[in-house]
């Protein structure tokens, strides 16, 4: 009878298979540079280096950090300069319409004063002649 083959492995399966030979790979005289790529770098995990880097990491970290909150900031003071611009030109077309209807209100009320003028004159012209016609017309008769 034919040996029966899984069709599928699971992870134990897999992890143990490797497990397994790396432990006979360590188990047998080996030589630095393989010891080295199966169990990693020797030395201390926490010697100055690692030490070290951790600093560094820390310290990169801490500039992700401060650039992405520069980065909202900008992005935030973007939108506030746009919200800003917006308002501006707002304020601008208003401006422009209030000095427009201005000079059209002053060129109004300038007709309406020449008006009242002209109608005072008229008026006082009419009064006047209404008192010397008479009085011209006594005198000559």
């Amino acid at each position: 009878m034919p040996p029966k083959f899984k069709r599928h492995l699971n992870d134990d399966d897999v992890t143990g298979s490797i497990k397994s030979e790396r432990r006979n790979l360590l188990e047998e005289d080996s030589d630095e540079e393989e010891d080295f790529f199966l169990r990693g770098p020797s030395g201390p995990r926490f010697g100055p280096k690692n030490d070290k880097i951790r600093q560094v990491q820390n310290q990169v970290d801490e500039v992700i950090d401060v650039m992405q909150e520069n980065i909202t900031k900008v992005i935030e003071r973007g939108e506030r300069l746009d919200d800003l611009q917006d308002k501006s030109e707002s304020l601008s077309d208003n401006a422009t319409a209030f000095s427009n209807r201005s000079k059209q209100l002053r060129r109004q009320m300038w007709w309406r004063g020449c008006k009242v003028k002209a109608i005072v004159a008229l008026v006082a012209v009419v009064v006047l002649l209404i008192i010397i016609v008479p009085i011209i017309l006594k005198h000559r008769t």
